[in-house]
């Protein structure tokens, strides 16, 4: 396998001597620079072993490695300097040699770092396959296909009964339109572990799964986070347990959107908006009636809201309310396709939200989400239908490429 290693030095006399302690093969690459000429050759240090003498440049070398943190790199001093050694291991220095260091302990140190370079190689071209099936956003690690993101780790975490948090982020309707792009999910990614895995939900909205973790500990991150964003975000967080996707969703969207109604930073607590019927001693007709006009108190508004947010920015589309069976259908209409986005609840004991997407005769996705009562609100709501229109949009320009 070709490697590609770079000797950066402000003497020149180094890189005759330490290429004789390479073993280069035919198919390796070498590169030498000076400190000063790294600023326009920063694109050849990726993937790459750097090999830095740090000789009268101690605090270049460190800034270096500070700045390419994470990058493989050996450095060599003519001196044995135990402090600047402690710093260079500190700064992620693999390796410390001098002219001391034998032949065969430089090449000890040369395998792993060529090894470590091999798989930041391979890691990169995994990253740009999941780019470029839409699947983590191109500037960051942020996963896009939530739904296929969780299914998988929540499988993980019920087979090994492993303890996780899921956390539902997001500004308010006013703070969104003063954060720059990408400084939410930038913040929360500087913040968490490797293993933690964030995705986005919808415009400025993200769900960030925590593993080996619990909820003190989750909202203890969540206020050092905070801390570093400008703007006031919102969280809310729920133990995953044994829950299956869609009910752990639900649950995390009700307390993120009470976060933001009662201007909390996060909370952990669950209302049931549409259970609190003012007693269970009633006759059925009684709760029928309550259980009706609750739902509508919550359908009707979403949907009037969501007409009036998108009508005017959906080129070449429109919404509509439709009337009849249910509490109500809402639909997205364009020349050629047709969504559908209809609320009913059987026996009141559960609240189903059928989707379809129709795009010819033979073409039709459909699916169904189904609540229970008291997970239905308004913030919810809001986030179904926005997912309904921006899949229908999807759907649209997917059957036209």
């Amino acid at each position: 396998m070709q490697s590609r290693i770079v000797l950066i030095s402000d003497d020149s006399d180094f890189f005759e001597y330490i290429r004789t302690k390479l073993m280069l093969r035919k198919s390796d690459e070498l590169f030498t620079f000076c400190f000063d000429e790294l600023p326009d050759k920063i694109h050849l240090l990726s993937y790459s072993l750097l090999i830095i003498n740090s000789e009268n440049s101690e605090d270049k070398t460190l800034e270096l490695l500070n700045w390419l943190k994470g990058t493989p790199s050996i450095l060599f001093a003519y001196n044995e300097n135990s402090e600047f050694k402690v710093k260079a291991y500190h700064a992620g220095a693999l390796g410390y040699v001098t002219p001391l260091t034998s032949d065969e302990e430089f090449q000890a140190k040369m395998i792993p770092a060529l090894s470590a370079v091999s798989l930041l190689e391979k890691n990169q071209q995994y990253r740009e396959i999941l780019v470029q099936n839409n699947q983590i956003f191109e500037s960051n690690e942020v996963f896009t296909d939530y739904s296929a993101i969780l299914d998988r780790e929540l499988d993980k975490i019920n087979k090994m009964s492993t303890p996780a948090v899921l956390a539902a982020i997001s500004p308010n309707d006013k703070t969104k339109f003063l954060l720059l792009p990408n400084q939410i999910e930038t913040i929360i990614l500087n913040n968490i572990r490797r293993n933690d895995v964030l995705m986005n939900y919808a415009s400025n909205k993200y769900f960030l799964l925590l593993y080996n973790t619990n909820i003190d500990s989750a909202q203890k991150l969540w206020a050092k986070i905070q801390e570093q964003i400008p703007q006031k975000i919102y969280a809310g967080f729920a133990n995953v347990g044994s829950k299956v996707r869609q009910q752990l969703i639900n649950e995390v969207l009700n307390r993120l959107h009470e976060a933001i109604n009662y201007d909390k930073d996060y909370v952990r607590t669950n209302k049931n908006p549409i259970n609190e019927l003012g007693g269970s001693g009633g006759n059925f007709k009684f709760f029928r009636q309550e259980f009706n006009k609750k739902i509508e108190q919550i359908v009707t508004p979403v949907f009037y809201h969501t007409q009036q947010k998108y009508n005017d920015k959906l080129f070449g589309m429109n919404i509509e309310q439709g009337i009849g069976e249910g509490y109500g259908t809402l639909y997205i209409k364009s020349r050629h396709a047709l969504g559908a986005f209809k609320i009913t609840s059987p026996g009141f004991s559960k609240i189903n939200i059928d989707i379809t997407y129709q795009t010819s005769a033979q073409n039709i996705d459909a699916k169904r989400i189904t609540l229970e009562p008291e997970e239905l609100e308004a913030g919810v709501l809001e986030d179904l239908l926005e997912q309904f229109i921006l899949e229908f949009k999807k759907e649209i320009n997917d059957d036209n490429t």
